[in-house]
């Protein structure tokens, strides 16, 4: 482990043409101090999880010193906001820091988020605030702790800085580290620019950087296809693997889109507490174009944005093959997330209505879709039958569900796992906490105060939330109502 000066520093991404970003250094916070550390990310970075405790590191990602490898760079993008085309976009309140370069090779982008005033901040004030951090720093840690792929949140500083939202907040800055920070709206910046030449280098970099399996020595076509191809690929695992949790994003606005598949830019997330298929957590969206539902959809709307945004590189049928790729990987991988939550490793025409009638019972009922899909996972196969009892605090009726369980029951003679095995794999697909809007609010309200030991008692749940933790049942419990729809808006 290293001090923070010892890490070792590789920022290609500064060296791309001065188009690509504005070199700026952050704004200094007032009075900072450290929230919390996750040591998990610190350890990802080779670096000492008690060199957050200094001083140096606190005044370093609040703009109050510097460090001397570092390249501060807001990066420039564009991109599509709710279907329709923004110029205007860019690193309105975040800097490239640096790129961290591990012992193994390993590229990790260091970001603050909150860092002031940039080129691109428009009307904003270039300031994050410490609600908006935490809940980023909270599902990052959720989502990796899940197996889902994603940024990473180091720590959460905080300030005596006021920031003026709907009330005066504390000024804070989260310090995200991610393979890449490159956007969908990166490619659509150079493309509605016409700078289709800087278009084919930034392609060329992630190719380099990212995707070192495709053969460079190929010709020009083949690699872009093969490089879009990975796009649309991570991209439908990433959407298969939310919908199978319970995930909505809120923002799937192009610029808010990894070409990595990574989840990016948490705003006004929210996991499914009652099973609804129709959720909209973002209170700021008033069509439900990003409804929990229409996800799939609109990821594939988004890909085929990219793919305009490529046409300099790629043919139409090129493009055209690489997209019709998105919804098979899309059912695939959603398929077999949801037979490991049931425990199921074979794959039989028969599961499809097994499937259609459970979903039935979890809107019909409104079930708490994680609670529901936990207790299943303690039930052996000889008690199934007669297990309908157990859910009786999720279902008003649960004549419903000895039907589906019948049928359940006969569906697993026909696997030959042997069911202690059925089980450990049901309880490792199916978590016992979530990150529950209403949890997430709570450790905001104490950490107002000055409290955040909540805050890092939900991170130690949220790193293992397949584990049981008994001292912490209370967060698996399902959500008091008042909870459960609590408005979340994009503004930080």
């Amino acid at each position: 482990m290293k001090k923070l000066s010892e890490l070792v520093f590789n920022n290609t991404y500064s060296a791309l043409p001065k188009s690509f970003g504005t070199f700026i250094k952050p704004q200094p916070l007032d009075d900072p101090f450290l929230v919390s550390v996750n040591n998990r990310v610190s350890q990802m970075l080779e670096l000492d999880p008690a060199q957050a405790h200094t001083q140096y590191f606190v005044d370093l990602f609040t703009g109050n010193d510097e460090h001397p490898a570092m390249a501060p760079l807001a990066m420039k993008y564009t991109g599509h906001q709710f279907g329709q085309y923004n110029p205007d976009l860019g690193d309105g309140r975040g800097l490239l820091m640096g790129e961290v370069l591990t012992s193994s090779g390993q590229k990790w982008d260091i970001h603050l988020k909150g860092s002031g005033l940039t080129p691109y901040s428009r009307q904003g004030d270039g300031r994050a605030v410490l609600r908006s951090s935490i809940r980023e720093y909270l599902a990052s840690a959720a989502m990796a702790g899940l197996g889902i792929k994603t940024t990473h949140a180091l720590a959460v500083l905080s300030s005596n800085t006021p920031v003026f939202r709907e009330t005066i907040e504390r000024g804070a800055t989260l310090i995200r580290v991610a393979e890449s920070h490159l956007r969908f709206g990166h490619f659509e910046y150079l493309f509605y620019t016409q700078r289709h030449a800087e278009l084919k280098q930034l392609a060329d970099y992630l190719i380099t950087h990212h995707f070192p399996d495709i053969d460079t020595q190929q010709d020009r076509t083949s690699r872009y296809s093969q490089m879009f191809s990975k796009i649309v690929s991570l991209t439908a695992e990433m959407i298969a693997d939310w919908q199978a949790v319970g995930f909505a994003h809120g923002v799937m606005n192009t610029d808010n889109m990894s070409v990595l598949g990574l989840t990016f830019d948490y705003g006004p997330y929210g996991f499914l507490d009652d099973y609804e298929p129709d959720f909209i957590c973002n209170h700021s969206d008033y069509s439900g174009r990003y409804a929990f539902n229409q996800q799939p959809s609109i990821a594939l709307w988004n890909l085929s944005a990219l793919g305009y945004a490529l046409t300099p590189l790629l043919n139409k049928e090129q493009l055209d093959l690489a997209l019709e790729q998105y919804q098979p990987i899309l059912q695939q991988a959603y398929s077999r997330n949801m037979r490991n939550k049931l425990g199921l490793k074979k794959k039989l025409e028969e599961d499809t209505p097994l499937f259609s009638a459970m979903f039935d019972i979890l809107k019909a009922q409104a079930v708490d879709y994680s609670r529901f899909f936990r207790t299943l996972s303690s039930i052996p196969h000889r008690e199934l039958k007669t297990s309908s009892y157990l859910f009786e605090n999720l279902l008003n009726d649960t004549a419903p569900l000895e039907v589906w369980l019948a049928m359940y029951s006969q569906r697993l003679k026909k696997e030959s796992l042997a069911d202690d095995d059925r089980l450990d794999l049901m309880r490792s697909s199916n978590p016992k906490f979530i990150l529950r809007n209403y949890l997430a609010q709570q450790a905001i309200e104490l950490a107002e105060k000055g409290d955040f030991s909540m805050i890092d008692q939900l991170l130690t749940v949220l790193q293992h939330p397949f584990e049981e933790h008994p001292e912490f049942d209370a967060f698996a419990k399902r959500p008091p109502e008042w909870g459960k729809k609590l408005e979340i808006s994009c503004s930080s």
